[in-house]
Protein backbone atom coordinates (compact mmCIF):
# COMPACT_ATOMS: atom_id res chain seq x y z
CA UNK A 1 0.00 0.00 0.00
CA UNK A 2 1.48 3.31 -1.08
CA UNK A 3 1.68 6.63 0.81
CA UNK A 4 0.64 9.28 0.65
CA UNK A 5 3.85 11.64 0.56
CA UNK A 6 3.83 14.20 3.71
CA UNK A 7 4.26 17.89 2.58
CA UNK A 8 6.26 20.30 5.08
CA UNK A 9 4.59 23.24 5.64
CA UNK A 10 6.84 26.31 5.65
CA UNK A 11 7.79 28.32 8.63
CA UNK A 12 6.35 31.64 8.38
CA UNK A 13 9.23 34.34 7.16
CA UNK A 14 9.54 36.53 10.21
CA UNK A 15 8.11 40.25 9.40
CA UNK A 16 11.30 42.98 9.00
CA UNK A 17 12.81 44.60 11.52
CA UNK A 18 11.56 48.32 11.56
CA UNK A 19 14.89 50.66 11.74
CA UNK A 20 15.42 51.74 14.16
CA UNK A 21 16.80 55.80 15.16
CA UNK A 22 19.40 56.54 17.47
CA UNK A 23 19.12 60.49 18.03
CA UNK A 24 22.70 62.58 19.13
CA UNK A 25 22.28 65.58 20.66
CA UNK A 26 25.21 67.77 21.15
CA UNK A 27 25.66 71.48 22.01
CA UNK A 28 28.42 71.51 19.33
CA UNK A 29 29.34 69.93 15.63
CA UNK A 30 28.26 66.60 17.18
CA UNK A 31 31.16 65.26 15.27
CA UNK A 32 32.14 63.19 19.08
CA UNK A 33 29.03 61.77 19.20
CA UNK A 34 28.67 60.34 15.77
CA UNK A 35 32.45 59.05 15.95
CA UNK A 36 32.00 57.30 18.99
CA UNK A 37 28.64 56.02 18.07
CA UNK A 38 29.53 54.54 14.47
CA UNK A 39 32.66 52.81 16.65
CA UNK A 40 30.25 51.38 19.06
CA UNK A 41 28.25 50.36 15.98
CA UNK A 42 30.49 47.91 14.44
CA UNK A 43 29.94 45.47 16.85
CA UNK A 44 25.91 45.32 16.35
CA UNK A 45 25.19 44.33 12.66
CA UNK A 46 21.30 42.88 12.85
CA UNK A 47 19.81 45.76 12.98
CA UNK A 48 18.42 48.49 10.35
CA UNK A 49 19.54 52.18 12.47
CA UNK A 50 19.65 55.07 11.12
CA UNK A 51 20.95 58.38 12.92
CA UNK A 52 19.73 61.88 13.49
CA UNK A 53 21.61 64.71 14.75
CA UNK A 54 20.51 67.42 16.55
CA UNK A 55 23.92 70.33 17.02
CA UNK A 56 24.38 73.24 18.75
CA UNK A 57 21.95 72.13 21.63
CA UNK A 58 22.84 75.32 24.20
CA UNK A 59 18.86 75.54 26.00
CA UNK A 60 16.27 74.24 27.67
CA UNK A 61 13.81 74.40 25.39
CA UNK A 62 15.51 72.59 22.52
CA UNK A 63 16.22 69.59 25.43
CA UNK A 64 12.58 69.34 25.53
CA UNK A 65 11.57 69.14 21.58
CA UNK A 66 14.41 66.94 21.55
CA UNK A 67 13.29 64.16 24.27
CA UNK A 68 9.38 64.77 22.68
CA UNK A 69 10.93 63.55 19.34
CA UNK A 70 12.38 60.88 20.96
CA UNK A 71 9.60 59.55 23.28
CA UNK A 72 7.00 59.32 20.21
CA UNK A 73 9.05 55.82 19.03
CA UNK A 74 11.20 55.50 22.56
CA UNK A 75 14.05 56.30 20.16
CA UNK A 76 18.21 56.30 21.77
CA UNK A 77 19.24 59.60 22.63
CA UNK A 78 22.92 59.46 22.41
CA UNK A 79 24.43 62.80 24.05
CA UNK A 80 27.78 65.17 24.42
CA UNK A 81 26.72 67.83 26.76
CA UNK A 82 28.94 69.89 28.99
CA UNK A 83 26.36 71.92 30.74
CA UNK A 84 25.30 69.93 33.45
CA UNK A 85 22.18 71.55 33.72
CA UNK A 86 21.11 70.31 30.31
CA UNK A 87 22.41 66.60 31.20
CA UNK A 88 20.27 66.36 33.89
CA UNK A 89 17.17 67.94 32.13
CA UNK A 90 17.86 64.77 29.54
CA UNK A 91 18.25 62.31 32.05
CA UNK A 92 14.75 63.62 33.81
CA UNK A 93 12.91 64.09 30.52
CA UNK A 94 13.89 60.65 29.42
CA UNK A 95 13.01 58.56 32.90
CA UNK A 96 9.60 60.87 32.80
CA UNK A 97 8.60 60.12 29.03
CA UNK A 98 9.92 56.43 28.84
CA UNK A 99 13.25 56.29 25.99
CA UNK A 100 16.65 54.95 26.99
CA UNK A 101 19.68 57.96 26.91
CA UNK A 102 23.24 57.43 27.02
CA UNK A 103 25.72 60.28 27.79
CA UNK A 104 29.04 59.83 26.19
CA UNK A 105 30.51 63.01 27.81
CA UNK A 106 28.82 63.45 31.36
CA UNK A 107 30.79 60.72 33.51
CA UNK A 108 34.27 61.49 31.84
CA UNK A 109 33.78 65.32 32.67
CA UNK A 110 32.94 64.33 36.46
CA UNK A 111 35.47 61.95 36.65
CA UNK A 112 38.37 64.27 34.93
CA UNK A 113 36.91 67.20 37.83
CA UNK A 114 37.84 64.43 40.88
CA UNK A 115 40.41 63.60 39.09
CA UNK A 116 41.70 67.09 39.23
CA UNK A 117 39.99 68.62 42.08
CA UNK A 118 38.24 71.34 40.35
CA UNK A 119 35.15 71.77 38.30
CA UNK A 120 35.21 71.78 34.39
CA UNK A 121 34.34 74.95 32.62
CA UNK A 122 30.98 73.91 30.83
CA UNK A 123 31.64 75.49 27.93
CA UNK A 124 29.94 74.18 25.12
CA UNK A 125 31.58 74.92 22.03
CA UNK A 126 35.38 74.55 22.95
CA UNK A 127 36.38 71.92 20.95
CA UNK A 128 34.69 73.14 17.97
CA UNK A 129 36.67 76.60 18.60
CA UNK A 130 39.71 74.54 18.75
CA UNK A 131 39.57 72.78 15.89
CA UNK A 132 38.43 75.84 13.99
CA UNK A 133 41.52 77.43 15.35
CA UNK A 134 44.12 74.93 14.34
CA UNK A 135 42.62 74.41 10.51
CA UNK A 136 42.50 78.01 10.29
CA UNK A 137 46.84 78.32 11.45
CA UNK A 138 47.03 75.64 9.14
CA UNK A 139 45.54 77.66 5.99
CA UNK A 140 47.60 80.50 7.22
CA UNK A 141 50.94 78.83 6.90
CA UNK A 142 50.17 76.96 3.47
CA UNK A 143 49.34 80.66 2.08
CA UNK A 144 52.35 81.88 3.40
CA UNK A 145 54.65 79.33 1.98
CA UNK A 146 53.07 79.43 -1.28
CA UNK A 147 53.59 83.39 -1.13
CA UNK A 148 56.81 83.17 0.04
CA UNK A 149 59.43 85.53 -1.63
CA UNK A 150 57.30 86.32 -4.62
CA UNK A 151 57.23 83.07 -5.85
CA UNK A 152 53.20 83.72 -6.51
CA UNK A 153 51.64 87.37 -7.42
CA UNK A 154 48.00 85.06 -7.65
CA UNK A 155 45.51 85.62 -4.48
CA UNK A 156 47.40 88.70 -3.06
CA UNK A 157 43.98 89.78 -2.10
CA UNK A 158 43.34 86.87 0.50
CA UNK A 159 46.70 88.32 2.31
CA UNK A 160 46.04 89.58 5.88
CA UNK A 161 49.41 91.27 5.16
CA UNK A 162 52.09 91.81 2.22
CA UNK A 163 55.53 92.47 3.65
CA UNK A 164 57.77 94.34 1.68
CA UNK A 165 61.41 94.52 2.18
CA UNK A 166 64.89 93.78 -0.06
CA UNK A 167 67.21 90.53 0.78
CA UNK A 168 68.08 89.92 4.55
CA UNK A 169 65.86 91.66 6.24
CA UNK A 170 63.78 89.24 8.03
CA UNK A 171 60.55 88.87 5.14
CA UNK A 172 60.60 85.51 5.28
CA UNK A 173 60.94 84.93 8.97
CA UNK A 174 58.60 87.37 10.29
CA UNK A 175 56.20 86.18 7.73
CA UNK A 176 56.53 82.25 8.68
CA UNK A 177 56.10 83.44 13.10
CA UNK A 178 52.98 85.40 12.00
CA UNK A 179 51.14 82.37 10.04
CA UNK A 180 52.12 80.06 12.86
CA UNK A 181 49.41 82.52 14.90
CA UNK A 182 47.28 82.28 11.70
CA UNK A 183 48.06 85.38 9.65
CA UNK A 184 48.03 84.89 5.74
CA UNK A 185 50.84 86.41 5.05
CA UNK A 186 52.62 87.15 1.32
CA UNK A 187 56.48 88.66 1.30
CA UNK A 188 57.83 90.05 -1.92
CA UNK A 189 61.44 91.28 -2.63
CA UNK A 190 62.49 94.66 -3.39
CA UNK A 191 65.18 94.68 -5.98
CA UNK A 192 67.28 97.65 -7.12
CA UNK A 193 66.12 98.63 -10.72
CA UNK A 194 62.64 96.77 -10.71
CA UNK A 195 59.32 98.50 -10.44
CA UNK A 196 56.96 96.78 -7.47
CA UNK A 197 54.37 94.09 -9.18
CA UNK A 198 51.16 95.94 -10.07
CA UNK A 199 49.31 93.27 -8.65
CA UNK A 200 49.86 95.73 -5.20
CA UNK A 201 47.87 98.16 -6.79
CA UNK A 202 44.70 96.36 -6.55
CA UNK A 203 44.85 95.50 -2.86
CA UNK A 204 44.15 97.42 0.48
CA UNK A 205 46.96 99.46 0.81
CA UNK A 206 46.88 99.54 4.60
CA UNK A 207 47.91 95.88 4.19
CA UNK A 208 50.45 96.33 2.63
CA UNK A 209 53.95 97.38 4.88
CA UNK A 210 57.34 97.70 4.44
CA UNK A 211 60.61 96.63 6.11
CA UNK A 212 64.24 98.75 6.29
CA UNK A 213 67.02 97.86 8.53
CA UNK A 214 70.69 100.24 8.95
CA UNK A 215 73.04 99.49 5.62
CA UNK A 216 76.00 98.61 8.20
CA UNK A 217 73.84 95.64 10.41
CA UNK A 218 72.80 94.14 6.68
CA UNK A 219 76.00 94.37 5.11
CA UNK A 220 77.11 92.30 8.06
CA UNK A 221 74.25 90.13 7.86
CA UNK A 222 74.78 89.53 4.08
CA UNK A 223 79.10 89.14 4.42
CA UNK A 224 77.82 86.49 7.37
CA UNK A 225 75.69 84.72 4.88
CA UNK A 226 78.57 84.50 2.13
CA UNK A 227 80.70 82.99 4.52
CA UNK A 228 78.07 80.21 5.79
CA UNK A 229 77.66 79.77 1.72
CA UNK A 230 81.27 79.40 0.81
CA UNK A 231 81.03 82.31 -1.51
CA UNK A 232 83.46 85.06 0.22
CA UNK A 233 83.21 86.92 -2.85
CA UNK A 234 80.23 87.51 -3.36
CA UNK A 235 79.76 90.32 -5.73
CA UNK A 236 77.97 93.46 -4.67
CA UNK A 237 75.92 91.47 -2.66
CA UNK A 238 77.72 92.58 0.77
CA UNK A 239 79.32 95.43 -0.76
CA UNK A 240 78.70 98.39 1.80
CA UNK A 241 78.06 101.21 -1.34
CA UNK A 242 75.67 98.60 -3.17
CA UNK A 243 73.51 97.47 0.09
CA UNK A 244 73.29 101.17 0.84
CA UNK A 245 72.09 101.94 -2.55
CA UNK A 246 69.38 99.07 -2.07
CA UNK A 247 68.15 100.58 0.97
CA UNK A 248 67.75 103.35 -0.73
CA UNK A 249 66.00 102.75 -3.65
CA UNK A 250 63.58 100.90 -1.07
CA UNK A 251 62.94 103.58 1.06
CA UNK A 252 62.14 105.98 -2.07
CA UNK A 253 59.56 103.14 -2.92
CA UNK A 254 58.32 103.51 0.91
CA UNK A 255 58.12 107.46 0.52
CA UNK A 256 55.75 107.27 -2.74
CA UNK A 257 53.85 105.10 -1.07
CA UNK A 258 53.36 106.63 2.45
CA UNK A 259 49.86 104.74 3.27
CA UNK A 260 52.50 101.91 3.79
CA UNK A 261 53.89 101.85 7.27
CA UNK A 262 57.77 100.98 7.51
CA UNK A 263 59.02 98.98 10.31
CA UNK A 264 62.97 99.51 11.80
CA UNK A 265 64.31 95.50 12.13
CA UNK A 266 67.81 96.89 13.03
CA UNK A 267 68.39 94.97 16.16
CA UNK A 268 65.26 93.53 16.48
CA UNK A 269 63.68 89.96 17.27
CA UNK A 270 61.06 89.04 15.31
CA UNK A 271 58.86 88.55 18.12
CA UNK A 272 59.39 92.67 18.80
CA UNK A 273 58.59 93.18 15.13
CA UNK A 274 55.47 90.72 14.60
CA UNK A 275 54.25 92.64 18.05
CA UNK A 276 54.47 95.99 16.51
CA UNK A 277 52.88 94.80 13.54
CA UNK A 278 50.18 92.82 15.29
CA UNK A 279 49.54 95.78 17.42
CA UNK A 280 49.22 98.00 14.39
CA UNK A 281 46.66 95.88 12.26
CA UNK A 282 44.61 95.56 15.62
CA UNK A 283 44.39 99.23 15.49
CA UNK A 284 43.06 99.63 11.74
CA UNK A 285 41.07 96.63 13.17
CA UNK A 286 42.41 94.43 10.05
CA UNK A 287 43.60 91.53 12.09
CA UNK A 288 42.08 88.42 11.96
CA UNK A 289 39.38 87.76 14.71
CA UNK A 290 41.12 84.30 16.08
CA UNK A 291 44.44 85.81 15.51
CA UNK A 292 43.37 89.01 17.60
CA UNK A 293 41.93 87.17 20.79
CA UNK A 294 44.84 85.14 20.79
CA UNK A 295 47.06 88.01 20.87
CA UNK A 296 45.26 89.68 23.31
CA UNK A 297 44.99 87.02 25.84
CA UNK A 298 48.45 85.91 25.88
CA UNK A 299 51.07 88.65 26.83
CA UNK A 300 54.05 89.19 24.26
CA UNK A 301 57.33 88.26 25.74
CA UNK A 302 60.02 89.26 23.64
CA UNK A 303 63.50 87.43 24.58
CA UNK A 304 66.77 88.66 24.50
CA UNK A 305 68.46 88.97 21.04
CA UNK A 306 70.62 86.04 20.77
CA UNK A 307 74.35 86.39 19.34
CA UNK A 308 73.63 85.91 15.19
CA UNK A 309 70.38 85.81 15.24
CA UNK A 310 70.10 88.79 12.56
CA UNK A 311 71.98 86.04 10.38
CA UNK A 312 68.71 84.02 9.72
CA UNK A 313 67.05 87.51 8.06
CA UNK A 314 65.79 86.85 4.46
Amino acid sequence: MSKTPETTTPSPTPPPTPPRRVILVSDGTGETAALMTKAAMVQFTNHDVYFTRYKNVRTETQITAICDDAAKNHDLVISTLVSPQLRQLLVNRARDQGFPTVDLLGPLLVGLGSYFGYQPRAIAGLLHDVNESYFKRIDAMEYTIQHDDGRDLTSLEKADLVILGISRTSKTPLSMYLSHQGWRVANIPLIHGFEVPPELQALDQRRIIGLTIDADDLATIRRARLQRLGQERGGNYADPDKVLDEIEYANEIFRKNRRWPVFNVTGKALEETASEIIKLMASRRLAPPHVLEAWASTPTQVPAKTPGADQKNS
